[in-house]
């Protein structure tokens, strides 16, 4: 008799424990840790998905526990490590177990649950008969039950009324095709058994006497070659063809690239790559930090120490930002080690997603280039992870579970003792923190591997721009657009809003549309003809009259990336502009399409928001000219004025990047801020030590630890009282020297119709802090049916 520890479905404190289940003889050989069942769970003996996560032969009867129904894979599909990596997520981000186990997994291997009904009897509640006709099988879930009628079918249920079975399914499918095997030999005896009026048969036959394959795809014979379904068929039916069905791979990306050889280094990359690779020989955790300057090469270092894991028989990691970065670093990984690669981003369909995610559970893939969700990749031999801008805030995930990807990196390094390489020109504070304490090697790559030097950068003070031609573009900048058009070169714009403009305001009454669910304004969307909430995506059309006092007098105010195109067009027509941000690369393809297009001049002007900055290389752009410096820098944020340097030196190295000179024109209403000054020397150093002085004076990262604490409620009394009973609770158990911030308002209080109360707790060590963190955690479940929710956020990338 064998016994399975099973975490169920059901995100629960009490679920975080594996649940006991007796496995049924025929599934007793198969079953193993890592594989997914389905259970029956709780008094209904609904049926759940579950993860096995251990096996035991035990020979004592256990009558008690409840019999495992049905497996929904025939191999396990989360390795060991990643099973012990879930534990250890649960438990450092405060998440339920099962959520960490599914975040591992592609969306489409989440159980699909149906709830079926049937009424055995006429039922006497009207309302309910309506819904519930008799034996006729309901979906419950599809039908609007008010909480009363639910309570209803409870009480139907357990009086023997109505049916009610539980049904989950495996979404998860490889694509299959119909696939024709051509079986003839002799063409000549086939054409003497058909009829002399049977065309379509006599055609195909035709069809497959000239292409000599033995193989063909049903779909291609029918649609592309034009031939008759019924011809097939009877062709199948006599034996001239075997018909068969044959999984096809739903591949992300069908263009075969040239291989590449390995470049030529600089002295620079060579020190580092030396490092690495005898890391990886070595099969020693050990983290680097790659500071090298746009431009420097750093993914030619990457490559080079991927080689070495390769040939070790290892396999690498590589890990981008966002889907922006992710098109060229294929391409140039692709280059390099051809079929070996995987993809894993979001902008891949789901069939498209599962098929890479199987590639790499079967060994099929050596190399996995993705973005954050990429780190749970199953490989079993890795040898090499890496992070291309670490610095980047959505290598944070921001929901359920709260997970750092570098964190996870560092724990799956130790797990495989392979080196991590954290890359970027802008490192985070808390990366270069710990390279200057020695936690982590430092690499630095000072000069572009061209012997180019850095883009002069040019910043013009926006308040001494009275005369600009308009609100967006300034004299200078629109001189260097029209110089480089006419010598046939490239630009890039970074403008980071989106819209076309930032707000609506009537100019008699003073009021401002906001959107009905948060404490936002509506932006104004021209080519959707909307005014749209970037919060809760609540749309409504473009007012003519003023909603409040019904006058004409309306204006609209602030430009985003929609309105800076019309205003460029207008400006320079002869120009061909591109503009890349969220709405215009929803399309899958789009954002591919947008580069390719650049990338072959076809467009001369990039313009969009902050995925523009982020790893772009085109040899041909010489122009970068940044709208607004100032749009990040004024948030109630700590880290503000890093992410405006980051951005600002990121997009800034996407000019001069090959032999001809690079040029930034950067705009601002503050021209003697600091990170501004900085980013326009080029210089991090200074940066670098200006900003931690201003963190150790004012007590944050990387001097303090951080956990943020939010609270939502439908009534911002409810938040707020909860908050400051949770602050109490707090300060009566922490250490003196642990500092509590709040509780406040969040700077945008109020959310799809929730409000928001947040309180930051700053320490350096507590041995307190994990144990109280817990208790809110059950807390936090037990009020979670009031409609209160809490959230516990270690190491928050904003405070905002």
């Amino acid at each position: 008799m064998k016994v399975a520890e099973v975490i169920v479905d059901v995100p629960t404190l009490q679920t975080n424990t594996p649940y006991s289940y007796l496995l049924p003889a025929d599934l007793c050989d198969h079953a193993a840790p890592g594989m997914r069942v389905v259970v029956p769970f709780g008094k209904g003996d609904r049926l759940v998905e579950g993860f096995i996560i251990k096996v035991e032969v035990t020979s004592t009867a256990q009558p008690a526990l409840k019999m495992v129904s049905g497996y929904l894979d025939e191999e396990p599909v989360l390795t060991p490590e990643l099973l012990k990596l879930a534990n250890w997520m649960a438990k450092t981000t405060f998440s339920f177990q099962i959520s960490c186990l599914l975040t591992m997994l592609p969306n489409v291997m989440k159980a699909k649950y149906q709830t079926i009904a049937t009424a055995n009897q006429v039922l006497t509640d009207e309302k309910l008969r309506s819904k519930l006709p008799l034996q006729v099988p309901v979906e419950l879930t599809k039908v609007d039950f008010s909480p009363a009628e639910r309570r209803k079918i409870q009480k139907l249920r357990q009086q023997g009324a109505l049916t009610i079975k539980y049904h989950v399914h495996n979404q998860a499918r490889a694509k299959l095709i119909t696939v024709l095997e051509n079986q003839i030999t002799d063409f000549t005896t086939v054409a003497s058994q058909l009829r002399a009026n049977a065309t379509e048969q006599q055609k195909l036959l035709a069809y497959l006497k000239q292409h000599q394959q033995t193989r063909f795809v049903q779909q291609n014979l029918v649609q592309t070659a034009g031939l008759s379904r019924s011809a097939v068929q009877s062709f199948v039916k006599r034996g001239w063809l075997k018909k068969m069905m044959v999984e096809q791979r739903r591949a992300p990306e069908l263009q075969q690239y040239v291989r590449d050889a390995a470049k030529k280094l600089t002295s620079d990359q060579q020190r580092a790559v030396t490092a690495i690779q005898a890391a990886i020989t070595a099969e020693v955790s050990r983290p680097f930090l790659l500071e090298g300057v746009t431009g420097s090469g750093k993914t030619e270092v990457y490559l080079q120490t991927i080689q070495r894991a390769l040939e070790l028989g290892k396999q690498a990691l590589m890990l981008v930002p966002e889907i922006a970065l992710t098109p060229q670093m294929v391409r140039r990984v692709k280059q390099r080690f051809g079929t070996q690669v995987a993809i894993i981003h979001s902008g891949l369909a789901n069939g498209e997603k599962y098929d890479e995610w199987r590639r790499i559970r079967n060994g099929a893939a050596q190399v996995v280039v993705g973005a954050r969700s990429a780190v749970f990749a199953p490989l079993q031999r890795l040898g090499i992870i890496i992070l291309d801008e670490e610095h980047d805030a959505s290598y944070k995930q921001e929901d359920n579970p709260r997970y750092q990807t570098r964190s996870v990196a560092f724990w799956r390094a130790r797990y495989h003792h392979c080196p991590v390489v954290l890359g970027s020109a802008t490192p985070s504070l808390e990366s270069r923190a710990r390279a200057e304490k020695g936690r982590y090697q430092l690499l630095r790559l000072p000069t572009r591997i061209n012997q180019q030097k850095l883009p002069q950068t040019q910043v013009v003070d926006m308040t001494k721009q009275a005369a600009a031609p308009t609100e967006l573009f300034s004299e200078p900048l629109l001189t260097a657009i029209k110089e480089k058009l006419a010598s046939h070169e490239q630009i890039v714009l970074l403008l980071n809003r989106r819209g076309f403009s930032s707000f609506m305001l009537c100019r008699d009454c003073g009021y401002v549309l906001q959107c009905p669910n948060c404490d936002i304004s509506l932006t104004m969307h021209l080519d959707t003809k909307t005014m749209k909430c970037h919060y809760c995506g609540y749309e409504t059309q473009i007012p003519k009259t003023c909603p409040n006092c019904h006058s004409h007098q309306i204006r609209y105010f602030g430009t985003g990336t929609e309105k800076a195109v019309q205003q460029l067009a207008t400006l320079v027509p002869q120009a061909r502009i591109a503009r890349m941000d969220v709405d215009t690369t929803k399309k899958k393809g789009s954002l591919a399409e947008i580069l390719r297009k650049f990338g072959q001049q076809q467009t001369d002007i990039l313009l969009g928001t902050q995925m523009i900055a982020k790893g772009l290389d085109f040899p041909n752009v010489t122009l970068v000219g940044v709208l607004n410096a100032d749009t990040g820098l004024e948030l109630p944020d700590f880290r503000a004025s890093e992410r405006t340097f980051e951005l600002l030196t990121q997009v800034a190295g996407r000019a001069g990047r090959a032999e001809k000179p690079g040029q930034v024109i950067i705009q601002t209403y503050n021209p003697d801020h600091y990170a501004i000054r900085y980013a326009q020397q080029h210089d991090y150093e200074s940066f670098f030590r200006h900003e931690m002085r201003l963190r150790h004076l004012s007590g944050y990262p990387p001097y303090y630890f951080t956990v943020k604490l939010t609270v939502n409620a439908p009534q911002a009394r409810e938040a707020a009282q909860l908050a400051f009973q949770l602050q109490e609770e707090l300060q009566a158990q922490l250490a003196k020297t642990t500092i509590l911030l709040g509780p406040t308002p969040r700077p945008i209080a109020r959310i799809n119709k929730r409000y928001y109360y947040q309180l930051i707790i700053k320490y350096k060590q507590d041995p307190k802090l994990h144990a109280s963190l817990e208790h809110i955690q059950q807390h936090a479940q037990q009020i979670s049916r009031t409609g209160v929710q809490i959230a516990i956020d270690p190491d928050p990338i904003s405070f905002m």
